[in-house]
């Protein structure tokens, strides 16, 4: 997460009650959660600018490629010249990372106006940026590959060459096009397509666990001696490198669902949106925004409680049954508390068997819908310390899970959703119930820009791309479908529309992260508060909701098949 309190602030509790009327004890409990979240705020975003960039090329010309207001990249032979090569190179001063910072990630982005089908490598170079027109250096270690250049911000993972406060210098070598690629310099006259370097660390000492560390916690199983299939373009047995964006034709083979509820090649569009307390109408609240959007949801989310009782706990309700009969895809968010009274249950309550009556009423509910569902328990756990332990929380997961198979409710898909921010990274291998009992591995992945202080506006790719390396790197749910079951993104009162791209670019932010085969959008300003600055909602204004339509209709988001 780009913020790590105000992540958990911006929804749970009040969203979780937009079926409920808030009374002064719910405001209560929100007012201490704010005051007990708010001290965990720290600036772990940084946004460098280019100190110098260059093209390097052996062709002879004239004028000072480092003052020119394009970068340009091209193979050895371009545009039938056998020695044209071109290389963008570009040199930053990281100077402002703190002596304790750890974690250390950096994403170089660098600006491009068309789409070109090219390869562009992210190498560590010797070449001085600043010279006029350097000759290319034998290339250095490559960092990251961008498969087909992209309108707007390209990303490449170059965490490997920022190690502390220093000077780097990359370049970017291009395949697979004998033409030039040009690229926004620190020269234009934009300063918004500039190329940037994009840092995020914890502050600590506590390395990121290596996979050859991570032994399983007590709370961890192996994996299922039959385990659920894998997404396509994951590998069960080890981490992908770094991601790599994908074609976007669509390939052959399309159009199927595995048990599990896996779409055989893109990924499924969700939506959360809150219910409107003048009506309380949960249909209206998705076929009003699907009217906008101009298509239908894949997956529909809710939050539901423990109490068994109307909307709130008696799920699926009618309106959710209704969408299931259209070929939605439901997920619910159970959560183990009173929506209505504000009563937080513990774990321990709901392993003791105290809440078993209510669990199985729920389980023979959802076996009796007939087909799979999506299913979680107490999503984001961490921020939970009322509830209890890690351990707790695992063993309460397992109870509830094995309770549904008890009832003979197999159709059950269950997803372990986490925030995801950094500073938790050390406890999600305690929180992880294990491979027999998680279908799907999920995070809530938000751009907040200055919703929460920060002046840090961050690409789909950067939002949704650390714990997705983390994953990899450690190997939790190895071979499991990934979720972001919430993400969102703040405007840019200062560039009007930077939201309507942002979500122009979140499709190939996905592709670029193909393990990831759904993504619901939280459609809520939460506990956020809506100012001229402020507004996580993706329909503010019609320059987003415009954005957002347009990433709807992108194919890698147009299943070819309804969900259920």
């Amino acid at each position: 997460m780009g913020r790590r309190g105000v992540h958990r602030l911006t929804r749970h509790y009040r969203p979780r009650r937009k079926a409920v009327l808030l009374g002064a004890v719910a405001a209560t409990v929100v007012g201490g959660l704010v005051a007990g979240v708010m001290p965990l705020l720290a600036a772990d975003d940084l946004s460098v600018p280019a100190v110098a960039d260059t093209t390097a090329t052996p062709v002879s010309q004239d004028g000072d490629n480092g003052a020119r207001t394009t970068l340009a990249t091209c193979p050895a032979r371009c545009d039938a010249n056998p020695r044209g090569t071109r290389e963008a190179v570009i040199r930053f001063a990281v100077t402002t990372l703190p002596a304790n910072a750890v974690n250390i990630r950096a994403t170089l982005r660098v600006h491009a106006w068309q789409t070109f089908d090219a390869t562009v490598t992210a190498h560590a170079s010797t070449v001085d940026a600043r010279l006029a027109r350097p000759v290319p250096a034998p290339a250095g270690a490559a960092l990251d590959t961008v498969d087909g250049v992209e309108p707007g911000f390209n990303e490449w993972d170059v965490s490997e060459l920022v190690t502390g406060n220093g000077t780097i210098t990359v370049s970017l070598a291009q395949a697979g096009l004998e033409t030039r690629v040009y690229w926004a310099s620190s020269e234009n006259r934009n300063p918004d397509v500039r190329p940037r370097l994009e840092l995020r660390y914890d502050i600590g000492s506590r390395p990121i666990p290596a996979p050859s560390s991570a032994a399983p916690s007590p709370s961890r199983t192996t994996a299922p001696t039959t385990p659920p299939p894998p997404s396509p373009s994951a590998s069960p047995s080890r981490p992908e490198p770094s991601p790599t964006r994908t074609p976007s034709p669509r390939p052959a083979g399309c159009g199927q669902v595995s048990s599990k509820l896996v779409p055989s090649c893109g990924a499924w569009w969700g939506m959360y949106s809150p219910t409107n307390p003048a009506t309380w109408d949960h249909g209206r609240a998705v076929t009003d925004i699907e009217s906008q959007v101009g298509r239908r949801f894949d997956i529909v989310h809710r939050y539901h409680d423990f109490s068994n009782d109307g909307s709130n706990g008696a799920f699926p309700d009618a309106y959710e049954q209704q969408q299931m009969r259209e070929g939605r895809l439901m997920f619910f968010a159970w959560e183990s508390r009173i929506f209505s009274s504000g009563t937080v249950l513990t774990w321990k309550d709901v392993y003791s068997g105290r809440h078993d009556a209510t669990i199985d009423a729920v389980a023979g509910r959802i076996r009796a819908t007939g087909v799979p569902v999506f299913m979680g328990f107490d999503h984001e756990p961490e921020d939970e310390p009322a509830k209890g332990s890690d351990a707790d929380f695992v063993r309460a997961w397992r109870h509830v899970h094995d309770r549904f198979a008890a009832a003979g409710a197999h159709n059950a898909v269950w997803v372990w959703t986490m925030m995801g921010w950094s500073g938790h990274y050390s406890r999600y291998a305690g929180l992880y119930p294990g491979d027999r009992y998680v279908d799907w591995v999920a995070w809530d992945p938000y751009n907040f820009h200055v919703c929460n202080g920060s002046t840090v506006w961050k690409s789909p790719a950067t939002t949704v791309g650390s714990f997705y390396r983390w994953l990899d790197r450690t190997g939790i749910g190895a071979g499991k479908p990934r979720m972001l079951a919430e993400f969102g993104t703040n405007f840019n009162s200062a560039d009007p529309d930077a939201k309507r791209r942002w979500f122009e670019e979140f499709p190939a932010a996905l592709k670029a992260h193909p393990k990831i085969k759904a993504a619901i959008y939280f459609n809520s300003a939460g506990m956020t508060t809506r100012t001229n600055t402020c507004d996580m909602t993706m329909n503010h204004d019609a320059s987003a909701l415009a954005g957002f339509a347009r990433a709807g209709r992108d194919a890698y988001l147009r299943q070819p098949t309804p969900g259920s």
